[in-house]
């Protein structure tokens, strides 16, 4: 009977012993350090292939670090001035997600344009200046001169800005898009329709475009409420309520589960049966491609809670999980035992 009241004993402890406690700050020396504008720590990438971790300062710049936040160096050449300005919306500040190039995109709510640049710390390259107060911005990824580019300006009615020369001019698609698109070549995308508190009926709220954002045609009901993410052939969008999945470019879409508020993800681990998603009650993980999930992983209590500004990211070379919100520290969670 000992043995059995000790087995249940360790079975009630084990999800506290999982939880805020045993998330860690990791970037409190250099907030010290620079001098940033509003926000402060405003987003965060990790190079999934190295490990290495990459943060935006508000007004400061990117810094790097490739010790999982012990030290940090200035990343990107040009200094502070050129990436002046802040990230804000979970995902606008991101490597390339298909981890084939080392392409960054720097999309600033405040400050000056997109800006793109790579790991090995060459010169940041902006686009046109009328891409700038953007949330977030899409390129085609395996187009080295990243020609089709999509942008959702901030607080402008939902206005999408389109690009096909690479950045270098700009006009407007409309307004009433929403949050989230992926740009797979020259001529098709997916971007997302808002859902705003007027019943206007649609027939879907993820549209497809095969002729460079001339045209759409809906795809799918559901509502995305974050940037999409790749895995091989598919992508996946995790909506209100519900996670999806897209295949053939975008145009059929599936349900993969129910995902209860969810705010930002899915963050794929160290497989691609292995997912985790950023929920109003923490985070959640997946060890079946989505299909069912775990008890939620309470964020640290200095975040106080989960908003739209709160950012996830995950490092499957040292499997350790990261979450910020705009204004806080970074805090990592080693799952490594």
């Amino acid at each position: 009977m000992r043995a059995l009241s000790v087995s249940l004993a360790v079975l009630v402890l084990a999800p506290a012993a999982r939880g805020a406690n045993e998330w860690h700050p990791v970037a409190t020396d250099l907030l010290a350090k620079e001098k940033t504008g509003f926000g402060g720590l405003s987003g965060v990438a990790v190079d999934r292939a190295t490990g290495t971790l990459y943060v935006c300062l508000s007004d400061a710049g990117v810094f790097r670090s490739t010790d999982q936040g012990k030290t940090w160096e200035r990343h990107g050449k040009g200094g502070k001035d050129v990436t002046k300005g802040r990230t804000e919306t979970p995902g606008c500040f991101q490597l390339d997600p298909t981890g084939k190039t080392k392409q960054f995109l720097l999309a600033t709510v405040y400050g000056g344009p997109t800006i793109i640049g790579t790991t090995d710390a060459a010169e940041w390259r902006a686009v046109d200046k009328k891409c700038q107060h953007v949330d977030w911005c899409a390129v085609d990824w395996a187009d080295k001169d990243m020609k089709f580019v999509l942008a959702f300006k901030h607080e402008a009615k939902g206005l999408l800005l389109r690009s096909l020369d690479g950045g270098k001019t700009f006009d407007d698609v409309g307004t009433g898009y929403g949050f989230g698109a992926w740009v797979f070549d020259s001529d098709m995308a997916v971007v997302a329709l808002a859902k705003g508190p007027e019943k206007v009926a649609r027939d879907g709220y993820v549209v497809r475009t095969t002729d460079g954002g001339k045209t759409f045609k809906p795809v799918s009901k559901s509502v995305p409420v974050c940037l999409p993410k790749p895995q091989g052939d598919a992508l996946y969008w995790l909506c209100l309520g519900e996670l999806i999945r897209g295949t053939d470019n975008g145009a059929k879409w599936e349900r993969v589960s129910a995902v209860p508020n969810a705010r930002y993800g899915p963050i794929f681990g160290k497989d691609a049966k292995t997912l985790f998603v950023l929920t109003t009650a923490g985070v959640v993980e997946s060890t079946d491609g989505g299909a069912t999930w775990g008890l939620p992983i309470a964020v640290p209590k200095e975040l106080k809670g989960v908003s739209p500004l709160t950012w996830l990211e995950y490092d499957p070379k040292n499997d350790a999980l990261y979450v910020m919100k705009m204004g806080s520290d970074l805090y990592k969670m080693s799952r490594t035992k």
